[in-house]
């Protein structure tokens, strides 16, 4: 796939201000500083069109991104805030749940995974609630840059061996670091393949 757009949509606290949209919609999700924000300007190919923040959690919006005027990406905002007050906390965690088990044109989520840490918790207990919702998902192991390709390797079978614990979805997986663009052809091709289905 070519990306020849990539504008901003719109920003939404809650599903109720989502724009009504007959696009398929793909989301990106992950916990604070996995490197959304870089994977995004990675596959979209323009540098700041999500807003790169050292500041973990730095999202706090549903945004939108109209893609070749054929599809949407929406950058959700991640789990496991650092400096986030618990009320605010509870009211993203609702307002991104209600976004994936309610909105009828997502057609797929990317969880982001810090390649360079072992299962966490946190993770594992997010995709064992998108499973557990009939919530399609594939998983993207980030900074793939930062580690061997051994160490890489492990990383991955150690965390699919933990999700077998939690559900019993086999994801579609991938490898990439957004300083070396690794990654964007199998998953901009990924999401290719759904388009082409989905007009099927």
């Amino acid at each position: 796939m070519r990306i020849n757009s990539a504008t901003f949509l719109i920003s939404a606290p809650d599903l109720s201000l989502c724009p009504e949209s007959d696009l398929p919609e793909f989301a990106f999700i992950g916990r604070s500083n996995v490197g959304k924000s870089s994977m995004i300007n990675m596959l979209t190919g323009r540098k700041d069109l999500a807003k790169v923040s050292a500041t973990p959690g730095f999202t706090k919006l549903i945004n939108f991104f109209t893609i070749n005027n054929e599809w949407t990406l929406v950058d959700l905002p991640g789990y496991g805030y650092a400096k986030v007050a618990q009320r605010h906390r509870t009211e993203f965690n609702k307002a991104v749940a209600e976004y994936l088990e309610r909105r009828t044109n997502l057609r797929c989520t990317f969880v982001l995974i810090d390649s360079r840490l072992p299962p966490q918790r946190m993770d594992l207990e997010f995709l064992g609630w998108l499973s557990g919702c009939g919530i399609s998902f594939a998983l993207i192991f980030t900074k793939a840059d930062k580690i061997s390709a051994k160490a890489l390797r492990d990383s991955v079978a150690a965390f699919l061996a933990g999700l077998t614990e939690v559900s019993g979805v086999v994801p579609q997986t991938f490898t990439s670091s957004s300083k070396l663009r690794q990654g964007r052809p199998e998953i901009l091709g990924f999401i290719a393949e759904s388009l082409a289905r989905s007009a099927d």
